[in-house]
């Protein structure tokens, strides 16, 4: 469904995208991984190999960022009555083409959000992953005009809307308690190893959490409304993200345009394009990118959080089984799940555009 905001909007949502910009290169500063202030697919990923879901050591930290942009939008929705419990709406579907989100994001080393991250800090590989991008993106779209639905969810009890939010805060105690169980990447161990202060991230989360709640920000639902509306405000939040973190980036002297020698890149076009391919077609499916995952779990929305869960399991699957790209390339395994990933996603969106047909 396409989010209706007035015109006025348009500086605000122009405006959050220059701070979320500034805070995503403010966070590279700070110590996160280069072109990596902020990426939604890495975080998870991280997070999920702290909890133990997966093994591999480099990528292991419970990333604060995303305990903050669920709290951000749970709060700013609880402020606003906005905090609107619902869910049902094809929970196993949701969660299936959520690992394949990830696993297309883990092929190409980014979700949408640092795809624009990589852009701004001159990684060029990341223009195949753009293009990529919108060919799946416009592959959801011909199903959308086509009928594809995954029904109607239903409004639940409040109580049910602030379990994710609350886990989220268990898992934030958890990276304070750091107890033995929990996994954490060695000092120059990995991208895991790179962080800024937990105080930091936190608040860093919080701000793009209640900025992406208050404007709906979603990298996927701009593209796609620019394609079947022709409206750009959703987009122009995303281009300003580009042009503030460029600007930042080139202040900070942390531009560093090419194709190699990118920071958690691999320079084969034809898989970064077909990785984000895979979670464009995806996101479009679910209707929004993992950051609007997120915010849309902290704003209640179970269907979302059932998808978070997705994703973190796909990212466990895509390292236990070694699906996940690293910087000398993508593994013949990940090809593989990619394509698969195209099957299950083409067979998903026909059966459900022939049930809207049908009805």
């Amino acid at each position: 469904m396409k989010e209706t905001l007035s015109k006025k909007e348009t500086p605000i949502i122009i405006g959050a995208g220059v701070i979320i910009g500034i805070i995503a290169v403010a966070l590279v500063y700070f110590g996160n991984p280069a072109n990596m202030g902020f990426c939604i697919a890495c975080f998870l990923r991280d997070t999920s190999g702290a909890l133990g879901f997966h093994s591999v050591a480099a990528v292991q930290y419970i990333r604060p960022e995303i305990v903050g942009l669920v709290l951000g939008s749970c709060i700013l929705a609880l402020a606003t009555k906005e905090f609107k419990p619902r869910g049902g709406s094809a929970p196993v579907t949701r969660f299936v083409i959520g690992m394949f989100v990830m696993i297309g994001c883990l092929m190409f080393l980014g979700c949408p959000f640092r795809m624009i991250l990589r852009l701004a800090g001159g990684d060029f590989n990341a223009i195949f992953g753009l293009i990529g991008f919108i060919a799946g993106i416009l592959a959801g779209v011909f199903f959308l005009k086509k009928g594809y639905t995954l029904k109607r969810s239903y409004k639940m009890q409040p109580v049910e809307g602030g379990i994710f939010p609350v886990v989220e805060i268990g898992i934030l105690l958890l990276l304070i308690a750091a107890p033995a169980f929990i996994h954490f990447t060695e000092a120059d161990g990995g991208p895991g190893a790179k962080h800024a202060a937990i105080a930091i991230s936190l608040i860093a989360g919080l701000l793009v959490g209640a900025l992406a709640q208050r404007t709906r920000l979603c990298m996927v639902g701009g593209i796609r409304d620019v394609v079947l509306f022709g409206e750009w405000k959703l987009l122009l939040g995303f281009i300003a993200i580009l042009v503030s973190a460029l600007i930042g980036n080139m202040i900070l002297g942390y531009f560093n345009p090419g194709f190699a020698g990118q920071p958690v890149a691999h320079t084969d076009g034809l898989w970064n394009a077909l990785g984000m391919a895979l979670a464009g077609f995806g996101c479009v499916l679910l209707g929004g990118c993992p950051l609007r995952q997120l915010v849309l779990a902290g704003e209640g929305n179970t269907d979302s959080a059932i998808t978070v869960f997705g994703l973190m399991a796909g990212a466990a699957v895509a390292h236990n089984f070694g699906l996940a790209s690293s910087g000398e390339g993508p593994t013949a395994n990940g090809k593989i799940a990619v394509v698969i990933g195209f099957v299950v996603l083409i067979v998903i969106a026909t059966v459900n555009s022939m049930r809207k047909n049908e009805a």
